[in-house]
């Protein structure tokens, strides 16, 4: 029977039902009101009576109703789920094609030079999907995030999807988390979802925004009042009465932006203006349920009235005296109010390039029928003036309908009229797929944009280019004057007649148009019924798309005299661990895309990026994959040392898939980001941090060091870290780690999905139990693209698998007798009983 992907009243209606009677056991067993983060979160427990409920402590067991993929973790996603056997999704399921279009001249023509380079890619996925039961949203439709708000998302609704910021439909009141690939795939395959019990976060708004002052500005704010890190393993929920006067899609680009936060989610509770965006998108029929549900779909009364009491932090926001802010460059959190920008940028220590290179604005971030109204409104005041942009100007719209509604209303001949280029309905340049003049980005220069992400090298590959973040209509307006010191509250422009003129602010503008959307060209293809005899699209020959082995097991012994592969320095995202660009067009292709690894991550010890010393051969300078490749070669694990909050910004899986392919056992950091973290631990690595941020400084370049008694690993007991000098001398560390007691089977197993195989895979869900679990077959390729895949980890199989069976199912029995300290364990073998009660879908 095929899974409904639609949002429909009758799959809403079920969600509210269940979220209803889980609320009941959670109240009586807490006795206090709830936030609205905990309604929806616990709303979904997989077993609402038996879970522990310790905010920051307990990895809470969910029942997600949606699972989302973009294409390139799509690729490693689909590949992982053919490792679990099963023949269909388990939950609701899309896979939308936005990462791989890159922007070249524009976007009718940069679509077309996608769809030829890139039909590999498509071919298998949209072959996948049709298997397996998901939706296919083809190249074109538009940016992941910005169309699953416009078709699927809704208050209360539980999402996950393999992309960071995911998180952009909270504008619409969903709890909307960021997850690995497996995270995804171990969901879609009839397992619950594991998350760490977020902490509460509440942004308090008050009063309205005026002028220029738009969404943009709260989130902005809030980055430079939490920082990157501040929303670490909390929930942010916007609050108060500020908050309902905010359009839904001007929600979502303050969600959206949480991700920058390090924040698993940020919410806002069901609102009329929710309602007014449902209505616009053809989805009016969930309005009433909406409205039956609202006490689901919001706090309780007195969390609001006295958010100080039930929240861990209370950020206060008054919208009314809120000035435009500009964030960057290098880091989302470095903010400021734009009055203050000129002086920074005249002070010669902070090296900003005042000349503005290029301006951008749309994104999945700032993309709404209302964003690029107000950008329009200013592009007409330019040309009622005479003048155009002064530098290169270029608009992403977020989706087709998003873009086809613009042309209809006129806006985007506005921006057209000012020298703007549209580009494809996709990611493109905010996730570095920009094909930019290098005499342009090789030197110092200064892009202004409405995205949500400005690290070094995000958007084009160079450390050379700063990224500011702003609003698109404050963009818009730098893109007039070309100046990253003009302020359009207080400064002019010269018009065609040679006369200056003051920008006004731009216009109210309407939250969705008065025609509703245009749906624009079609490219959704629905999976059939029934999918069995689809072909997966596997070329054995590919370059970019490889099938994936299951990793081996822990053999039982420890890790000793590891080499330091690398040790980053300063800030380390997953970005500079895996990076992107040109690199993309790997991603459905490990070995080959793992050539990059810590290709743009700071070497401690050199200052260099990408780059080290292999200290087997005495070779300085060497391609950090290199030496991670040599030490394989050699049968050497190796380990990494990382700075704070390690593996910030995207969801990127490749960041512990490389390290995990090439050798990694461990990565020791002083903190970790979130879903990186997660992502670490389900491929079998083990996730370690220094009990003293100082111990950091005692790793050196030629150190050697052990990780011993791992087979006592055991939730809250640290690990023994013995660090073999060079020159003799020996320290001993006692490392943390957050590993719960059924995380600790995905170390010994090898990862996550090993779960499904090899001996004690976890019982089928309810849905499939009366069928048997097939292996996905590719046809009359699969043995020839396994030939090609396996022979790098076959040997390290066939060494293993006898110490596994003889060693490690002691150690794994002991482990699995211990008491949990996280309930609603997955399926591993000490949970057999619970387990086969509650494995089926609500």
């Amino acid at each position: 029977m095929a899974t409904t992907i639609e949002s429909t009243p009758a799959m809403v209606s079920k969600v509210y039902a269940a979220m209803e009677r889980n609320l009941k056991v959670v109240r009586r067993r807490l006795g206090k009101p709830l936030t609205l983060a905990d309604k929806v979160l616990l709303g979904h427990l997989d077993d609402p009576e038996k879970q522990d409920l310790a905010p920051g402590k307990s990895y809470l067991f969910l029942r997600p109703d949606r699972v989302v993929f973009q294409d390139v973790l799509g690729q490693t996603g689909m590949l992982q789920f053919m490792q679990t056997r099963r023949d269909k999704v388990a939950v609701p399921t899309t896979i939308h094609c936005d990462h791989l279009i890159q922007a070249r001249v524009e976007g009718a023509q940069d679509l077309r030079e996608s769809l030829a380079e890139n039909t590999e890619v498509y071919d298998f996925l949209r072959s996948a999907a049709a298997k397996f039961g998901a939706g296919f949203w083809g190249p074109g439709a538009g940016i992941i995030h910005q169309v699953v708000l416009e078709n699927y998302a809704f208050p209360g609704e539980l999402i996950i999807g393999t992309d960071s910021h995911t998180p952009n439909a909270g504008g619409l009141g969903a709890c909307s988390v960021g997850v690995g690939g497996a995270d995804a795939v171990e969901t879609i395959a009839g397992l619950p979802w594991e998350v760490l019990y977020p902490k509460h976060i509440a942004v308090y708004l008050t009063g309205r925004m005026s002028g220029w002052t738009s969404p943009k500005d709260v989130i902005l704010y809030v980055a430079g009042a939490l920082t990157v890190s501040g929303g670490t393993n909390a929930i942010v929920e916007y609050i108060g009465p500020g908050a309902r006067t905010i359009s839904a899609t001007g929600k979502a680009t303050i969600t959206n932006m949480g991700a920058e936060l390090g924040a698993t989610t940020s919410m806002f509770p069901a609102d009329d203006r929710m309602s007014t965006y449902l209505r616009a998108t053809a989805r009016g029929d969930l309005v009433p349920l909406i409205e039956k549900y609202r006490h689901l779909l919001e706090p309780d009364p007195e969390v609001e009235a006295d958010p100080e009491k039930y929240y861990d932090r209370v950020v206060r926001l008054d919208l009314s005296t809120l000035e435009p802010h500009v964030v960057g460059p290098h880091s989302p959190d470095r903010a400021r109010p734009i009055s203050k920008l000129a002086a920074e940028v005249a002070d010669a220590k902070n090296g900003f390039a005042d000349q503005i290179s290029t301006a951008l604005i749309g994104s999945c971030t700032n993309s709404s029928y209302e964003d690029m109204s107000r950008s329009a409104d200013v592009a007409e005041q330019a040309k009622a003036h005479g003048i155009k942009a002064a530098v290169t100007y270029l608009v992403t719209p977020g989706s087709e309908q998003v873009r086809a509604t613009i042309e209809r209303d006129g806006q985007m001949q506005s921006l057209l009229d000012i020298n703007g280029t549209v580009l494809a309905n996709a990611c493109g340049p905010c996730i570095g797929q920009w094909r930019r003049a290098k005499e342009v980005s090789a030197v110092p220069n200064t892009i202004v944009t409405s995205y949500n992400r400005n690290f070094p090298m995000r958007n084009d590959g160079q450390p050379t280019t700063m990224n500011f973040i702003a609003s698109p209509e404050i963009v818009t307006a730098l893109a007039l004057a070309g100046r990253l010191s003009f302020n359009p509250l207080i400064d002019a422009l010269t018009g065609a007649d040679g006369e200056p003129f003051r920008l006004d602010p731009p216009r109210v503008a309407p939250e969705v148009p008065a025609r509703n959307f245009d749906r624009g060209h079609a490219t959704y293809i629905a999976p059939p019924a029934d999918g069995s005899s689809v072909e997966l699209k596997v070329n054995p020959d590919s370059t970019r798309i490889q099938l994936m082995q299951p990793w081996p097991a822990w053999d039982g012994r420890d890790f000793t005299d590891m080499p330091v592969l690398m040790k980053t320095k300063g800030k380390t995202t997953t970005d500079h661990i895996s990076p992107a660009g040109p690199w993309l067009r790997y991603r459905g292709h490990l070995d080959k895309f793992s050539d990059n690894m810590f290709m743009g991550a700071t070497n401690a010890y050199t200052g260099e990026a990408g780059k080290g010393k292999n200290v087997l051969t005495g070779q300085t300078g060497q391609p950090i994959a290199n030496s991670a490749r040599y030490y394989k070669s050699k049968g050497i694990k190796w380990v990494v040392i990382g700075d704070s909050n390690y593996g910030e910004g995207s969801s990127r899986e490749h960041a512990a898939l490389s390290p995990r392919l090439l050798g990694g056992a461990a990565v020791i950091v002083r903190s970790f980001a979130r879903i990186h973290e997660s992502n670490l631990k389900k491929q079998g690595l083990l996730a370690l941090t220094f009990p003293d941020p100082a111990d950091y400084d005692r790793i050196r370049e030629d150190d050697r060091i052990s990780l011993v008694g791992l087979k006592n690993l055991a939730t809250g007991k640290p690990v023994e870290c013995r660090v073999q000098h060079a020159d003799g001398s020996t320290e001993t560390l006692q490392l943390n780690h957050s590993f719960s007691g059924p995380q600790l089977e995905w170390f010994r197993k090898g990862s996550a999905l090993n779960l499904f195989h090899g001996g004690t895979a976890p019982a089928k869900p309810r849905s499939a139990a009366r069928k048997k679990a097939k292996k996905p077959a590719v046809k009359k390729r699969s043995k020839a693209v396994s030939r090609k895949t396996s022979p790098a980890r076959k040997p390290a199989v066939k060494k293993r698998s006898k110490k596994v069976t003889r060693k490690a199912s002691p150690a794994r029995k002991s482990a699995a007798a211990k008491k949990r300290t996280g309930a609603g364990a997955r399926k591993t073998s000490a949970r057999k009983p619970a387990a086969a009660k509650r494995r089926g879908r609500r």
